[in-house]
């Protein structure tokens, strides 16, 4: 093998065993599921597929667990790739299309789940958060085969939904994405899945998700704050900022912590750090440690040119003097946003802490609509140190570090969970919560 083609085939380990790693931690796979495949030219200009091979341990990939296969010739190599081969290769044919993945989404498997008698057509999943939403075109298209595993059916099913959709779902099988690179393709499926968890979560507190969907369907832009930002390809090492080794160290840890607690789905969110005249910013801040994410030094000031999420950040430093900012799509979060009482006809305006850490670190985080002005929100940021916006994540804000401010959206998830978890039990929330949060 030649130097150039080994030095090809080493960055392509890399990635693949980074993002095998990132979708283990992700809990998308479980040891052995799933597969990956990316299609790329060789040195003669032929046309290359490469996938991961059949049973191998995507957390842990050997360079001989990556199988490189003719685009046109299956029999070379066939016999050690995935069983899933020919389903990727037609995927792998759709024009603009670089990269495929199958994962285990649990969350997203379980509320596709049905019991109608067989054969039928499940319904679409649709979901009710705005990462889900807009990156997914508003609905998932979900299909049972007799047989969910390699299968002809399949061969022929998920290539003619991947056609007009970048995600779709084999009923009690899993997930299959499509992306220009293999981030994309991970990127794609981390929100499926993220959409699941939400949908999940909601239904265990008794959130009437059908009306929830309605609504979505008929005004989306008005449920929803701001269409998130459209995902890049490539730029993910730039660094403007690689002499600020303290700063630079907390980005990356930072990003790590918020991808493996599941703070937000993977390159989503953003984190922000203030200097005199610049802000230092990582527009894809969950970022696990060995994939990571651009971060960008620019202009404090507002520009025209500024994404809602990048013009937000530079509001909140306009009008106040925080110095470190974070913004997340926790999942708990989202879901317990709708929650409301029995008997009440609109959703909570707060979330009140029943555990011991929450109630000693907040009485209460407010909650507010997706439109709320951003006067409002720089208040209640100011009071509050962390808000929930229904439809629109997480917003945080500190006075010292990234590390001081990540512990807001950290606990927020905590505090949610043992909520939710409460009402799993039937437990009556409003006599766990604490007294005096009723005055506050």
């Amino acid at each position: 093998m030649n130097r150039r083609k080994w030095k090809a085939s080493e960055e392509i380990l890399r990635l693949f065993q980074s993002i095998g790693r990132a979708s283990l931690l992700y809990d998308i796979q479980d040891s052995h599921s799933g597969n990956m495949a990316i299609r790329i030219k060789d040195e003669a200009g032929e046309d290359q597929i490469i996938i991961t091979a059949t049973g191998s341990q995507k957390g842990d990939l050997e360079p001989d667990q990556i199988c490189f296969l003719s685009a046109t010739d299956t029999d070379y190599g066939y016999y050690k790739a995935s069983s899933e081969t020919d389903i990727h290769a037609r995927v792998l044919s759709l024009e603009g299309v670089g990269a495929s993945i199958h994962a285990h989404t649990k969350d997203l498997a379980v509320v596709t789940f049905d019991d109608a008698d067989k054969p039928n057509q499940p319904s679409d999943f649709i979901p009710i958060d705005p990462l889900g939403y807009y990156h997914l075109g508003g609905h998932i298209h979900v299909d049972w085969v007799a047989v969910p595993s390699g299968s002809l059916e399949m061969a022929e099913v998920i290539p003619k939904r991947l056609a007009d959709h970048p995600v779709t779902v084999i009923q009690t099988h899993g997930t299959f994405a499509r992306g220009r690179t293999l981030k994309e393709a991970f990127f794609l499926i981390c929100l499926a899945n993220n959409a699941g968890a939400v949908v999940r979560q909601a239904k265990k507190q008794g959130v009437d998700v059908e009306a929830a969907r309605q609504k979505i369907r008929s005004d989306p832009d008005s449920l929803f704050s701001f269409r998130p930002d459209a995902y890049t390809v490539g730029g993910d090492e730039r660094c403007d900022f690689p002499e600020e080794a303290e700063i630079l160290k907390e980005f990356k840890k930072s990003g790590a912590r918020i991808f493996e607690s599941r703070l937000s789905p993977f390159h989503t969110g953003s984190m922000s750090v203030r200097g005199v005249n610049d802000l230092l910013y990582a527009p894809k801040a969950s970022m696990p440690r060995e994939v990571g994410g651009p971060l960008l030094k620019l202009p404090l000031a507002a520009d025209s040119s500024d994404s809602p999420e990048l013009g937000l950040h530079k509001m909140i430093y306009a009008e106040t003097d925080f110095q470190t900012i974070m913004h997340c799509y926790i999942p708990e979060a989202e879901a317990h946003s709708r929650f409301r009482y029995p008997g009440q006809e609109e959703a909570q305006g707060r979330i009140v802490p029943i555990d011991a850490e929450g109630s000693f670190l907040y009485l209460v985080i407010p909650v507010v609509p997706a439109k709320v002005d951003t006067e409002t929100l720089i208040r209640l940021l100011h009071d509050y140190k962390v808000v929930v916006v229904r439809g629109g994540g997480v917003w945080a804000v500190g006075h010292q570090s990234l590390s001081e401010v990540l512990h807001h959206p950290s606990s927020l998830r905590e505090i949610c969970l043992y909520r939710i978890g409460a009402l799993e039990q039937g437990l009556d929330l409003r006599k766990m919560e604490p007294k005096k949060a009723k005055r506050w």
